[in-house]
């Protein structure tokens, strides 16, 4: 018998044992919800407090609430921002990854630890305040269901959170609530009405007496009620509160205790009804002797003091999720997202305070509370060499791990160049660790968190940011090599939109193809008018025919729909704008067989058609309302009118055009007011009417000339 051949065999078994553990392993990520946060939040302070750079994910209930909400090509930077703005109040977020990256130099490599959070803003506080709605949108939630999101988990496990804005309204509120003498001198001044209340009071005046008199004359501890019936004895019960003798009241009703308020109020100054919380947040109720009025303003002192510590504490648990952020805020880690301008913004909304109205006042608080974001996706297309690795321009998150971390990616070790030239990285679980980790949690924020962060790291790496040669006390945020990709945020990725969040200032970048790029640096807004409410059965061909008729067959140099109910026509001048929207408001104005005749009427058939310049729809856009038409959306924003006119604009053109480059005189300006003014007021006339038909027939005469010539 080989006696080596036990002791070999649990050799190989070792080895195979640890050979799996670092060669491909698929334990979970760490999931946290409100039962572990505590300790996790702990441990997380550590993390984070020792990394390089700290990775972020979201997911959402939703992306836009309506179809026209979408990110657009014609859609100007401040509008691409209101509908960020927009999506990010009306949405919940579900899940929060957290992937803290530290650098290790004994093992070459990095050391990530994430952290899937479930959250939900579930109503913690009983002050009085509206409970939190938020829409859900089904092609998000079916996504998240496809890939196993468990709901339940997130609803019933969800960790609350209270922004920063909400904090001091909640205390301020608890503050309020427990000034002296708010809500009793309503009781002190209600008047006694019904009889059962009168022989209430007046039996409870007499009880006490009785038992103030009974403490007077027996000063050495024995307190015990005399002469007071078994069916009051167990309502009433004496203890000390703060070293001294009290009634504890138990079983009486709400309107019972405000009798009990009213007769100690009117009768006794030595007593003291106080509310205190006791075990299980049970609220106590009390009527406490005191020796003399100091003795009495120390108490109400003790009780408003412990009622605000009570509250404070009630407060700090409340806060639940937002001690992550103020984490990550305190010490300005570099945070890394991908494609994480509307991130962002969710944690602007959620955990920080209301978004501000324009981009320039939200980069400028966004850049106070994390002073150092980067954007992956916009770093993979500033750089050449980064974007011929990433096969043209697939720059999503699952695509550009495939293609810069293959070695994570696929959880095996290989001898293939590219495998050798990913930076390593290792996971962290708990007592779990991994160089080669796949939990198999695609879609969770806490593995989408990882993965972007192993995607900046390759990238560093590729841009030849050496991470063995970086001193500890050095900032991965404060490198040369990142400087100009920090802070940079894409706007709208589909136009190349890119926001500083340092300087406020906007760019655009160049994404997709070539004739995309020309496409957008084509958009003027100032030549762009906005038409809904006409008829479905219009298409973009037909809207620009009727157009075409009357400003000629060049005017128009593309139309965009936003929805069936709207569209974007973009003009080839500037006063054409103003020109259109003119001739709709005196079509619209007149009756008569011209009007029906003009090619126009197709477009305005119906009655029911809008026009406006690019600003209209900046203010719509602005809207809170959500409406899943675009139409309905400028209805419920209050637009009572037919054609909002660009009155200055076409005034100035009309200068240009004529020569005239000097400044307009004011009086001028109020003169020509007044004369439209008083033209309107005579729009009945018929002369006036007569000239405005002719006017109209000109245009039917000019347009059909065009035709002509076209045909020639």
């Amino acid at each position: 018998m080989n006696t080596h051949r036990p002791v070999r065999a649990l050799s190989r078994a070792l080895s195979r044992a640890l050979s799996q553990s670092t060669s491909s392993s698929s334990f979970p990520l760490k999931n946290v919800t409100k039962s572990n946060f505590e300790p996790v939040l702990a441990e997380l302070r550590r993390h984070v407090a020792a990394a390089d750079f700290v990775a972020v994910d979201l997911e959402m209930s939703g992306v836009t609430s309506a179809p026209w909400r979408d990110s657009l090509e014609f859609d100007r930077s401040d509008v691409s921002y209101l509908k960020v703005k927009d999506s990010a109040e009306k949405f919940a977020v579900l899940q929060f990854g957290v992937c803290p990256f530290r650098w290790d130099s004994s093992k070459k490599s990095f050391i990530a630890h994430p952290h899937n959070f479930y959250v939900f803003p579930r109503q913690e506080l009983p002050v009085e305040s509206p409970t939190y709605e938020f829409l859900c949108q089904t092609t998000s939630i079916d996504f998240l269901a496809k890939y196993q999101f468990d709901f339940n988990m997130g609803i019933h496990e969800g960790i609350s959170y209270l922004s920063r804005g909400q904090e001091n309204e909640a205390l301020r509120c608890f503050h309020l609530a427990y000034e002296d003498g708010s809500k009793l001198k309503e009781v002190r001044d209600a008047p006694l009405v019904k009889m059962a209340d009168t022989l209430f009071t007046e039996r409870m005046k007499n009880t006490f007496t009785e038992w103030r008199d009974g403490l007077l004359r027996n000063k050495n501890g024995g307190f015990q009620f005399q002469g007071i019936s078994n069916d009051r004895q167990q309502h009433l019960e004496t203890i000390f509160f703060k070293m001294r003798p009290a009634l504890s009241l138990n079983g009486f009703t709400s309107h019972q205790l405000k009798l009990i308020q009213l007769v100690i109020r009117r009768h006794f100054q030595d007593l003291s009804y106080v509310q205190v919380n006791g075990e299980n947040s049970c609220q106590q109720r009390l009527v406490v002797h005191t020796d003399s009025k100091d003795d009495r303003e120390s108490l109400m002192k003790d009780v408003k003091d412990e009622h605000l510590r009570q509250a404070e504490t009630k407060v700090q648990a409340a806060v639940g999720f937002r001690h992550v952020i103020d984490l990550l805020s305190s010490e300005k880690k570099l945070i890394v997202g991908h494609n994480c301008f509307l991130d962002i913004a969710h944690i602007y909304s959620k955990f920080v305070g209301p978004l501000p109205s324009t981009a320039e006042e939200f980069v400028s608080s966004v850049n106070k509370c994390f002073p150092h974001i980067l954007d992956t996706k916009v770093l993979l297309n500033a750089n050449i060499g980064l974007q011929q690795r990433m096969k043209k321009s697939q720059t999503s998150l699952s695509s550009a791990f495939a293609s810069l971390c293959p070695q994570i990616s696929l959880g095996a070790k290989s001898t293939d160049l590219a495998f050798q030239l990913c930076v390593k990285v290792e996971v962290q679980v708990d007592d779990l660790r991994s160089s080669n980790w796949n939990s198999g949690a695609k879609h969770e924020a806490g593995y989408d968190a990882f993965m972007t962060g192993c995607v900046f790291a390759q990238a560093c790496s590729h841009l030849g940011i050496d991470f063995e040669a970086c001193l500890p006390s050095e900032k991965l945020a404060h490198n040369e090599k990142l400087q100009k990709h920090i802070n940079l945020l894409f706007l709208s990725w589909s136009k190349g939109d890119v926001i500083d969040l340092t300087t406020g200032n906007k760019n655009v970048m160049s994404v997709g193809s070539k004739n995309n790029k020309k496409r957008y640096l084509q958009i003027s807004y100032e030549k762009i008018a906005l038409i809904w409410g006409f008829s479905t059965k219009l298409k973009a061909r037909e809207i620009r025919e009727c157009i075409s008729k009357v400003f000629g067959l060049t005017s128009v140099v593309s139309i965009y729909h936003l929805d069936e109910t709207a569209v974007f026509v973009q003009f080839n001048k500037e006063k054409l704008v103003s020109e259109f929207l003119s001739l709709k408001d005196t079509l619209e104005r007149k009756d008569g067989p011209v009007s029906v005749l003009h090619p126009l009427a197709g477009l305005l058939e119906g009655g029911n058609t809008r026009a406006a310049d690019y600003e209209t729809y900046k203010e719509i856009c602005s809207s809170p309302n959500a409406k899943v038409l675009f139409a309905d959306q400028a209805e419920a924003f209050g637009i009572q009118w037919k054609t909002k006119l660009v009155e200055a604009k076409a005034l100035c053109l009309e200068c240009e055009s004529s020569g005239e480059k000097k400044a307009l005189n004011p009086a001028s300006k109020s003169n020509e007011k007044s004369e439209r003014k008083n033209m309107e007021n005579v729009q009945s006339d018929s002369s006036t009417a007569c000239v405005s038909n002719y006017k109209i027939i000109d245009s039917l005469i000019a347009s059909r000339g065009d035709k002509v010539r076209t045909n020639l």
